[in-house]
């Protein structure tokens, strides 16, 4: 989520960090390591502070935007409040372009390499997008199913039965590549209990949309997300293939990581350096197992206190809505906190405190 001004606070109430924090950000955005690198007129922070609003959220603007303030607010942790990362902090993820402010957070990645590569692969992605509508016609995007929670698997089912392709891990449609782009539908992320998102052709989306109503005893609330690309779909393969490449060229230093982060992909922790660059690469392309992953965390590894950094609340919201909480919660000796304005700091802090 973007939004003009998403850095002012921070830089008014934390100067002696965000200034020199959006300033490195723009050197490393205005010094190209290659031909492929994406050189802005404007410098992305002023972008940021003034807009316009069409500028801040174009894709190759944003999403280096959102996760570079990510970062932004987690220094603001560490260096205006002491916070340890590496000892406070157990495991990382997250949601599609925020796993890689996860990794850089972990130390998987450095932060200088991550916002080259998630501004390179949002160019890639973008391209994606234009070559799909150039060659084969029609508008592409993504859609939020909402649906009662005993309903989601037959849903899923459903939304395959139409589709006429089988469904992989994760439920991800194993033969939706082979299919020209216009007719291309598949579950990017199967974000909640209740709530998927499908990506791809719009005109597809819609007669699907009819076909459950009409004839598959469905009727999920569907809501057209702010976006003209088909994310994690297979119109976004070149995307993935240039993400590899990117990936091999990149320093990974497995060994110095401070805490795993999850895997979209996989719903577990990345486990080698192999398979860190396989799966962030291949991300572009296949289903974000968000629901999984939070089931784990929470059932499987005990995980009590949750926050989530940078812009946006959807993350946070979707975790209290399956483990059950929202802020700190004193009888389960946990929480989930956000941090998205200067004022939430200290609300967190004092939080994670008293559930020590």
């Amino acid at each position: 989520m973007t939004r003009i001004g998403m850095a002012t606070s921070w830089v008014s109430a934390f100067p002696r960090t965000c200034i020199p924090f959006l300033e490195e950000m723009d050197h490393i955005l205005a010094t190209p390591l290659s031909k492929m690198d994406h050189i802005l007129s404007t410098p992305l922070s002023k972008i940021i502070a003034e807009g316009p609003n069409s500028a801040l959220t174009a894709t190759p603007n944003a999403q280096p935007a959102i996760m570079a303030t990510s970062i932004m607010v987690l220094r603001v942790l560490e260096q205006e409040f002491g916070f340890d990362t590496g000892k406070r902090v157990d495991v990382c993820l997250g949601h599609s372009l925020g796993e890689f402010a996860a990794l850089v957070s972990s130390r998987h990645i450095k932060y200088e390499d991550a916002l080259r590569m998630v501004t390179r692969r949002a160019d890639a992605m973008t391209r994606c997008s234009r070559d799909a509508m150039k060659t084969e016609g029609g508008e592409y995007g993504m859609v939020a199913l909402v649906c009662e929670p005993n309903r989601l698997s037959s849903l899923i089912e459903a939304i395959h039965d139409f589709l006429g392709h089988g469904v992989g891990e994760g439920g991800r449609a194993d033969s939706a590549s082979h299919r020209p782009p216009i007719e291309q539908v598949v579950i990017a992320n199967i974000n909640s209990k209740n709530q998927i998102v499908l990506s791809g052709s719009i005109e597809k989306i819609q007669a699907l949309l009819v076909n459950l109503r009409q004839f598959g005893s469905h009727d999920p609330r569907a809501v057209r997300l702010a976006t003209d690309s088909p994310f994690h779909s297979p119109i976004m393969a070149p995307a993935a293939k240039m993400m590899r490449k990117i990936l091999d060229e990149t320093e990974i230093d497995f060994e110095q990581a401070l805490f795993p982060c999850v895997s979209n992909v996989t719903a577990r922790p990345f486990d080698s350096v192999s398979q860190l660059k396989e799966l962030l690469s291949s991300q572009c392309v296949e289903t974000v197992r968000w629901w999984d992953s939070i089931r784990w965390l929470d059932q499987e590894e005990g995980v009590r206190r949750w926050v989530g950094v940078g812009p946006g609340k959807v993350g946070r919201n979707l975790v209290g809505k399956e483990v059950g909480m929202r802020g700190q919660d004193t009888v389960r000796g946990g929480g989930v906190w956000g941090i998205t304005e200067p004022k939430e700091v200290e609300i967190f802090l004092k939080g994670l405190d008293e559930t020590d």
